[in-house]
């Protein structure tokens, strides 16, 4: 496998975090549990992140930081998530900077930057009211002008590290006529505030990520200088839109190193267990629903990097790609959680006897993943309103229009390669139609076809690509047919069929992102991504739900990758199409169990 250098910061990062099964490194799971009980803020373990400087990393180059590439950046939050959500979660709503980084003037950027890197700051989001939700234009927050400025009157909540952030970005009312307009954004630096125009609300008591700062902030008639409105007024709206698609394609990287831990924790138990004279691997029903579980990280996997390098090099399309990760990984690596539990039996439910009882707190964690950013409804709303353009954009593409989608398909996902800067200005919100990951699949048909003629392939496996990567296609036209005749409403009044064939779109994108990264990838990435029966199976996982198949799959294709993942847990890689080495600390008791010894050798 080659080395890609986009992850040699992740693979710095888990190296000096340690091994979480050891209770003294950084970030143990022994640790994380303490602080989940006890309810306390990760002071100590979020200074260690600013110590390593990992918060440079946030910051773009040309603005003084270390960020060069959303892949870079999710492999390290990932690194971070496997350990704890909470800590993860809490340390980058840094991420939030990208508001500043797209939209502020040159002053405004340098200013946060010097804040992040050198001061050790952080922020938060305050959009969200108690009385509305994810409804941002029905929200009360406003910011009446004055003479330099503006009076901030009203309460955001619930808001994660509202208490403890030097910075807000809030959304307010500068305008009382409703519409688009109406709504501008602001970079509250707390510092400069008068400290008794503002107030922080209570923390708010939550099922997962306890250790957080959840809470809220108040304003009466604070006044706020102009200087920290970003762009125009009236413009807070599409910020807040177009933020969404960088944070919402993040948001996966939380759940990927979730979803790690899950099935890492499960195997340990898995492997070891005796029930009935076998391990519980060697049950036919577990052992399988481990494999599903790894096959669909895998698919994830696809979808979430595809999506980081393409934010460099299609931006103007994120208002779908964005809404797709979102929906898509969020969800399905939730599914893979709830799904491998059963597996580790009535120990997921403990909160101290498996492995400090990880894995029922990243269980409660996990669930929040979700809903940030807008709820899954929200997300399917967003990607149901592009659904005409959409169709519309594939019955007129010509020669030319599918040459472009290949130049940028090989750049996209060819791993190896470099990206470009992010070019955040060049976000819109709306793509237009454009969607180059399901709008090349007939591109994608061609160069498989071609690969027949190559020795390294195997044959029968990727005749069931093409059969399964058809059977996509034809899926894609049929949804091109339905939404043709399918009745739409602007707004929320949308009928609750679509929502459903947008679940089937999301299920399409991630078959079509994985088939482009093994075709780009095949022979960079090991000889198990290469071989491609990892992607049959996912590739019939993705279509079961929407379509009866032929049942083509042989057997051997999941005990196959059943071995995969059981070599990756014994060598401490992580469950991915890059598979980083993960910190690990030797003990003399510790053997690998007899069973998966055996079935390592054969």
């Amino acid at each position: 496998m080659h080395q890609l250098k986009q992850y040699q910061i992740a693979q710095a990062l888990e190296r000096d975090l340690g091994d979480p099964a050891h209770p003294e490194s950084t970030m143990s799971f022994k640790r994380v549990m303490e602080l989940d009980e006890s309810e306390e803020f990760p002071e100590a373990e979020v200074d260690w992140l600013y110590n390593w400087k990992l918060q440079d990393y946030y910051v773009p180059e040309k603005c003084g930081g270390k960020f060069t590439s959303f892949e870079e950046f999710v492999a390290f939050v990932r690194v971070m998530s496997r350990r704890d959500q909470t800590i993860a979660i809490a340390f980058t709503t840094m991420f939030w900077s990208f508001l500043t980084w797209m939209a502020g003037t040159d002053a405004q950027k340098k200013k946060l930057s010097q804040f992040i890197r050198e001061e050790k700051g952080t922020m938060c989001l305050a959009y969200s009211e108690r009385a509305h939700g994810s409804d941002l234009i029905g929200g009360d927050v406003s910011a009446k002008k004055v003479e330099g400025g503006y009076l901030l009157n009203g309460e955001k909540w619930p808001i994660n590290r509202a208490t403890r952030s030097g910075v807000s970005f809030v959304l307010a009312k500068t305008s009382e006529e409703e519409g688009a307009r109406c709504l501008s954004l602001f970079m509250v630096d707390k510092r400069q505030l008068d400290p008794s125009s503002y107030y922080n609300l209570p923390k708010i008591l939550t099922h997962g990520i306890r250790a957080s700062d959840m809470s809220g902030i108040g304003f009466k008639d604070c006044f706020i200088p102009e200087g920290i409105r970003l762009k125009d007024e009236g413009s807070g709206l599409e910020l807040a839109l177009k933020g969404f698609q960088i944070t919402r394609m993040l948001c996966a990287a939380f759940s990927h190193g979730a979803a790690d831990t899950a099935l890492r924790t499960t195997l340990n138990f898995a492997i070891d267990r005796v029930v009935y004279n076998k391990t519980v691997f060697d049950i036919p029903q577990p052992r399988q629903t481990l494999v599903d579980a790894f096959i669909d990280m895998l698919v994830c996997d696809c979808e979430t990097i595809g999506a980081a390098r393409g934010f460099h090099i299609i931006p103007e399309q994120f208002s779908v790609w964005a809404t797709v990760v979102k929906y898509f990984v969020t969800i399905k690596l939730e599914e893979v959680i709830n799904s491998v539990y059963v597996v580790l039996g009535s120990r997921f439910y403990m909160r101290d006897e498996h492995d400090w009882g990880i894995f029922q707190k990243l269980l409660r964690d996990n669930s929040i993943i979700s809903m940030f950013d807008g709820s899954s409804v929200v997300n399917l709303h967003a990607l149901i309103l592009q659904f005409r353009p959409i169709a519309k954009y594939r019955s007129r593409r010509k020669q030319k229009t599918m040459e472009g989608i290949q130049s940028r398909l090989d750049a996209i996902f060819s791993l190896e390669k470099s990206v470009p800067p992010f070019e955040p200005e060049k976000l819109e919100l709306f793509g237009r139609g454009a969607d180059d990951v399901l709008q090349g699949l007939e591109i994608a048909l061609e160069q498989l076809q071609a690969l027949k003629t190559e020795a390294d392939v195997d044959a029968d496996v990727l005749e069931k690509i093409i059969t399964l990567t058809t059977i996509v296609l034809e899926e894609l036209d049929a949804f091109d047919e339905r939404i043709a005749n399918s009745g739409f409403e602007h707004g929320h009044d949308q009928d609750p069929e679509l929502f459903e064939l947008a679940k089937k779109y999301c299920d399409l994108h991630a078959a079509a992102a994985s088939v482009h990264t093994w075709i780009y990838n095949r022979k960079i990435l090991g000889e198990f991504f290469s071989k491609g029966e990892w992607l049959v199976l996912g590739l019939y996982r993705r279509l079961r739900p929407w379509r009866s198949l032929p049942n083509i799959v042989p057997k051997a294709y999941s005990e196959n990758v059943a071995q995969e993942m059981l070599q990756l847990h014994q060598e401490n890689k992580m469950f991915s199409i890059v598979p980083i080495q993960l910190a690990h600390t030797e003990t003399q008791e510790e053997k690998p169990h007899a069973s998966a010894q055996l079935q390592l050798q054969a």
